[in-house]
């Protein structure tokens, strides 16, 4: 059951997807009008409540050392793939290894999940094929794996880009999860509040 504080929370969530369909809808028609903000007003109503998505909580913690970290190592990450990429499209002889990988990630935010999922995929040599929303775990296609070795290397570049990601944009909580503090996943989560529960 919802408190009347959970409800503001999720009337104030659709609010900036209302104002950017409204936004939106007034460029689409070249013209400012009230009418055409009457028409757009409603419809974006009618869009927000018909196509109701769950709202991503945003921690509201940017650190900005951290952030120039994050986004410098994604552009090396992505310079470096390319080339990799590139030497096995001319490599003489190339013998393809790829694999599809799990891997679980420490987080429980959605934010940080989309983003560590985002910043894996825009890197040469990798995407995600599927997301495991309650375990918190990434799926995907990885070109070159030709050894345990590598695939370890790859799991641990994953959640460095997940490490750099909560340091950089990450609530507290999730910085607390990624020092073992919490539980790693939503399950693992779930399971100790529901301990929690029964033993109080």
């Amino acid at each position: 059951m919802t408190t009347p504080r959970e409800r503001l929370e999720a009337i104030g969530n659709q609010i900036p997807p209302l104002i950017a369909l409204i936004v939106l809808w007034m460029l689409l028609w070249g013209e400012f009008s009230w009418l055409n903000l009457l028409v757009a007003f409603v419809v974006g109503i009618v869009v927000t409540v018909a196509f109701y998505l769950v709202p991503v909580q945003l921690s509201g913690r940017v650190h900005p050392l951290h952030t120039v970290v994050f986004f410098v190592r994604l552009i090396l990450d992505i310079v470096r793939a390319s080339i990799d990429v590139s030497w096995l499209a001319v490599k003489p002889r190339l013998i393809t290894s790829n694999a599809i990988l799990a891997i679980r990630l420490h987080t429980r935010s959605d934010l940080i999940l989309t983003w560590t999922a985002v910043a894996t995929s825009i890197v040469p040599g990798s995407i995600v094929v599927d997301i495991d929303r309650e375990s918190s775990i990434l799926y995907l296609h990885v070109l070159n794996m030709h050894s345990a070795a590598d695939i370890e290397s790859f799991r641990r570049q994953v959640l460095d880009t997940e490490r750099r990601i909560v340091r950089a944009f990450g609530s507290r909580e999730d910085v607390e999860r990624m020092r073992g503090v919490l539980p790693a996943n939503r399950l693992d989560a779930r399971r100790a509040d529901q301990n929690k529960q029964g033993q109080s």
